[in-house]
């Protein structure tokens, strides 16, 4: 009897044995399964290929770029990061029963994934963001019973929302943002009460925001904005109190904001801009002392606080949360002053109140900020002179006042304005004359080469006088003076002259300059034309494509180059006989939480002004919640490096503040 337990016991060793070497070899071969259905330009996985002598009793996968292996020397991690990839997933990729991390970030998948990924239910991390799969999203990953994380953003997926998800009881994080999901919020997510990311922005999900959710008392990031959603704000959002970032921008959500809302103790960001709602602010709002805080490194802080409200005041609770970073409430209805207080808010660095209909003053402690960078009060009805000592904020760079009942002069400080670039008061009733200070303004003097920048513009106002004799005057835009009887000199009539005209002469003068200054500049375009041999436009054209024309071309077929900050694309559109490059930015998480696409339309915005014979036109820019794309112009002939040498572009670029 013991000679049979012991011949038993051989054979069991014996068997395991053999299912060892039997499994190492069954991985290799799914390994390189999986490396045939790839596309790898770069030969990233070179070393994936059986040695010589066979695989043996070996694990030689174990070894290869981007495997790691268990104890038993079964795949546990797969990570193709980064690796310019494209081709198809394998459905042998299910074979690999002890995966439990699969990494395929940031390459070009352009194909659907397969269903059978499902079946690896030893999953608990898988990221297949930033590439471009197709059609629905695997249905059975919610078997995978240890998931926490899971990360498909930046992708084509459409369909609904997989509701098996729900069952992944574990989820921690659920990142979706960016794709072409649609219908509405499963109701299973109510049971994920351990999720703290669930990110839905920027995808086409309707209905209304599912009160369940109010149950996920683990969350701290909601991100659900960019979508279609409609209806209330529901009240249960207030009972996540471990909540520090809420954005339910871009949606159609309508009614009051609920009172609730000022129980997140923690909120961080507060995002509720390009909505319908309606009502007052919560007075409770102010009270969130943590608002606009946002950890990074030691103390970088970001906060966006705005939203549509309809002709309400703006709440004075506001200047006195002394964690703010940003007030933004632009595009609003908001009515009566703008509260004391902001300047004395040692952290806020933007303040936009635009296109609202404030009124009365300007406070005066604006002035005495320390922080403040952008501050843009355009489109208001504020009836004030400015601040005698506004410009002289140390660190502002932006200053919009323009189309507001502005009186008295510009106050004469340009000389203690080390950082201010942009300065547009333009459409005011200013008086007096431009200060000579002007001259001063280090940052507005060096722009001065590039007069398609609107860098200062001053207007229909009711200036008069010489226009100082300084580098960036002499460039200016004769449009960003029009509308000032009285100025005269530089790019418009002498004041020797200008004194004797009536006022249609002044006109007519005007008109004659602006006229010179345009063939002026036409002729310089023409020699450009006929040394570079590229023909340069300074119309302002309509662009008769859509972003979906564009959107239509983002295939992997269409790729023409790769660098360090994305993707460039040949955007052939046959039926509108046109042809541009769209340049697919790679964006960080930190930069879509951080939310700064704002900062990056603007200096877009600025960078679509330039006209210059070495530098590509830029025809528009496209941007979601999670993505952003850039249309040039395309060119037929190679790149600029073919057009000009580089000690030229580095002047270029140095005259108009580029990097390169």
């Amino acid at each position: 009897m013991q000679f049979k337990i012991q011949l038993f016991f051989f054979y069991c060793c014996i068997g395991c044995f053999s299912f060892g070497f039997a499994e190492v070899g069954d991985e290799v071969s799914i390994l390189l399964s999986i490396k045939a259905g790839l596309i790898d330009p770069l030969d990233q996985l070179q070393d994936w290929k059986l040695p010589n002598n066979g695989v043996g009793n070996n694990p030689v996968h174990c070894n290869w770029t981007g495997v790691w292996c268990n104890s038993n020397g079964a795949v546990e991690k797969l990570d193709l990061s980064h690796m310019n990839l494209s081709g198809s997933v394998s459905d042998d990729i299910q074979r690999l029963r002890s995966l439990t991390s699969l990494n395929l970030c940031c390459n070009g998948f352009s194909s659907p994934l397969p269903k059978s990924i499902s079946n690896l239910i030893a999953l608990k991390s898988i990221d297949l963001s930033q590439n471009f799969f197709l059609d629905s999203f695997p249905v059975g990953l919610g078997k995978a019973a240890g998931l926490t994380q899971l990360n498909a953003s930046s992708n084509n997926f459409s369909g609904y929302l997989p509701e098996d998800l729900g069952n992944a009881t574990l989820l921690e994080i659920l990142d979706l943002r960016g794709n072409f999901f649609q219908g509405s919020i499963p109701g299973s997510f109510k049971n994920l009460g351990k999720l703290k990311f669930l990110g839905l922005s920027g995808n086409n999900l309707t209905g209304q925001i599912p009160p369940e959710l109010g149950q996920l008392s683990s969350l701290e990031s909601l991100v659900i904005g960019f979508n279609e959603f409609e209806g209330k704000i529901p009240p249960a959002i207030g009972n996540i109190t471990s909540l520090q970032l809420l954005d339910l921008s871009d949606n159609m959500l309508s009614g009051e904001i609920p009172a609730e809302i000022a129980q997140l103790k923690n909120l961080q960001l507060l995002n509720l801009m390009c909505n319908q709602l309606s009502g007052s602010v919560p007075p409770g709002l102010g009270g969130l002392t943590q608002l606009g805080a946002y950890a990074m490194e030691v103390t970088s802080l970001s906060s966006s606080f705005s939203t549509m409200l309809s002709l309400v005041q703006l709440p004075a609770e506001l200047s006195t949360c002394t964690s703010l970073v940003r007030v933004r409430m632009q595009n609003n209805l908001l009515s009566g002053t703008i509260p004391v207080g902001f300047g004395k808010l040692g952290k806020l660095q933007r303040l936009e109140l635009a296109n609202n209909s404030l009124t009365g003053q300007i406070p005066n402690d604006l002035a005495s900020s320390a922080s403040l960078s952008f501050i843009d009060l355009s489109q208001n009805r504020l009836q004030s002179s400015l601040p005698s000592s506004i410009l002289s904020i140390p660190n502002l760079q932006n200053f919009m006042a323009s189309n507001n009942n502005l009186v008295g002069q510009i106050p004469d400080q340009f000389q203690d304005c080390p950082s201010l670039s942009v300065l547009d008061l333009s459409s005011n009733h200013f008086t007096g004359s431009i200060p000579a200070s002007i001259a001063s303004c280090g940052k507005l003097e060096n722009f001065g080469d590039s007069p398609a920048l609107e860098m200062l513009n001053v207007s229909y106002n009711k200036l008069e006088g010489p226009i100082p004799a300084n580098g960036m005057l002499r460039t200016i835009n004769p449009d960003d003076l029009m509308g000032n009887a009285g100025l005269c000199g530089s790019v418009l009539p002498p004041c020797s002259h200008n004194s004797g005209y009536t006022s249609r002469q002044r006109t007519l003068h005007a008109r004659h300059i602006v006229a010179g200054w345009v063939i002026g500049i036409s002729s310089i375009l023409a020699v450009g034309i006929a040394f570079f041999g590229v023909p340069i436009s300074i119309q302002k054209v309509r662009i008769g494509f859509t972003s979906n024309d564009i959107l239509a071309c983002i295939k992997e077929s269409n790729v023409i180059g790769m660098g360090a900050t994305g993707i460039v694309y040949k955007a052939e559109m046959q039926r509108l006989n046109t042809t541009v490059a769209v340049k697919k930015l790679w964006r960080t998480e930190t930069d879509i939480e951080m939310g700064s696409s704002d900062d990056l339309v603007g200096e877009v915005n600025v960078l679509g002004r330039l006209r210059h014979r070495n530098i590509v036109r830029l025809l528009g820019f496209l941007h979601n919640d999670t993505n952003a794309m850039i249309v040039y112009e395309y060119m037929q002939n190679g790149s600029l490096g073919e057009g000009f040498a580089w000690q030229t572009s580095r002047e270029v670029a140095g005259r108009l503040g580029l990097a390169i």
